[in-house]
């Protein structure tokens, strides 16, 4: 498909058929190999300078020339190994694979404002970075871009996610902390195997790892102030094979939530001492592995109140929204560079990472047109 927008109208059109075309073609982290060339397409049919970098999916665009400021905007381009059951007509066509956190949406956003500011190149006082960023789902996809050096000499960097608490037409944010620093663990808890009706010849690690999964909540209720945020889950347990037998290893896995970097520092440790006291009780042994995801995304006050600004200016219902407990690996943007993470509302409907997840197609025009007016304006401001 061709982007040969007149109006506004036009453009809205075009933009719902990008975010369908990609809807029903997901592709999961790092395998977006598909939609970086529709991108490439699209962005090469408008004439629009795509940087070349050593970057295996996703890419970067800008626009605009001279030596004046950079910004840069940036969406996320990959889907989940989810099942799509919204039966839409522009549902997934690939088995097991769904765009279920709207990423379609933010692309179909973010290019849209990459061909208003196309239409305005040559007004623009600087230049504007167009980031499609691969492999956000896993936490670490921003990683490749920084080391890509696609960022190089941007000055401010803005990006969004849709909320489908949020009504279409409302925008929120907030100064300092967003989203929360993400890390996953994995324990191991290893005994001796024995026939369950003689379990003294044996090491139970099913009963140990259950007084670790109580006693890790602890961390929580009494190892951290309860004026801090703090979310500590297990949300997997792998143990034995059948009905009469005590399995000689049981797995947990979980994830901590936290906005407090030296919380953040101290939680493993104690995670450590509370498995490793527990299993030396019991006569087992336990061993924790830890995976650091993204750290906390917290925005730069100056640049929140400025996206705030530029909203209302363009019509928003503006809030400012509540901590929130899930991550972004925008976080790793904004401890390099100044800037804000933004909700965009196309609400109300299923939560991200239902199956039934859909987003409020109307709001893509409008995002589209207040990225550009942002990206614009900060170029403005950065100048003045």
């Amino acid at each position: 498909m061709k982007l040969t927008y007149k109006n506004d109208h036009e453009l809205e059109g075009e933009l719902i058929g990008v975010r369908r075309n990609l809807h029903r073609e997901p592709e999961l982290s790092y395998e977006e190999f598909r939609t970086t060339e529709k991108l490439r397409a699209w962005l090469t049919d408008a004439h629009i300078h795509i940087l070349d970098l050593l970057l295996a999916t996703g890419l970067i665009a800008e626009i605009g020339q001279g030596d004046g400021p950079i910004v840069a905007i940036r969406c996320d381009i990959d889907a989940l190994p989810i099942e799509e059951q919204t039966g839409l007509p522009y549902a997934s066509e690939i088995p097991g694979k769904m765009h279920a956190c709207g990423h379609d949406f933010h692309t179909a956003v973010i290019l849209g404002a990459a061909l208003l500011l196309k239409a305005r190149e040559h007004e623009l006082p600087g230049r504007v970075r167009i980031l499609f960023q691969p492999a956000e789902e896993t936490g670490h996809g921003a990683e490749s871009v920084l080391e890509s050096g696609g960022l190089k000499d941007v000055a401010a960097i803005f990006g969004l996610h849709n909320s489908p608490e949020l009504p279409t037409g409302t925008f929120g944010t907030r100064s300092g902390p967003l989203t929360a620093g993400v890390d996953r663990f994995e324990i191991k808890v290893k005994g001796v195997g024995a026939h369950a009706a003689t379990p003294e010849k044996g090491v139970d690690t099913i009963v140990t790892a259950a007084q670790m999964i109580t006693m890790l909540q602890t961390v929580v209720s009494r190892q951290s102030s309860a004026i801090e945020p703090v979310v500590l889950s297990v949300t997997r347990i792998n143990g034995g094979f059948t009905w009469n037998v005590i399995p000689e290893l049981v797995e947990l896995e979980g994830t901590v939530r936290t906005y407090n970097e030296e919380i953040r520092r101290d939680i493993p440790l104690q995670m450590t001492r509370i498995i490793e006291g527990i299993a030396a009780a019991a006569g087992a042994e336990a061993k924790l592995l830890w995976y650091p995801g993204p750290p906390a995304t917290v925005n730069h006050g100056e640049w929140a109140d400025f996206t705030k600004q530029v909203a209302s200016n363009a019509g928003y219902k503006v809030e400012d929204i509540p901590l929130q407990m899930g991550g972004e690996d925008f976080a790793l943007y904004l401890q390099q560079i100044p800037g804000a993470f933004v909700n965009i509302g196309a609400g109300p409907g299923y939560a991200l990472h239902h199956p039934q997840f859909d987003v409020d197609e109307a709001a893509i025009l409008p995002a589209a047109k207040y990225f550009a007016a942002l990206a614009e304006q900060a170029l403005e401001k950065l100048q003045a």
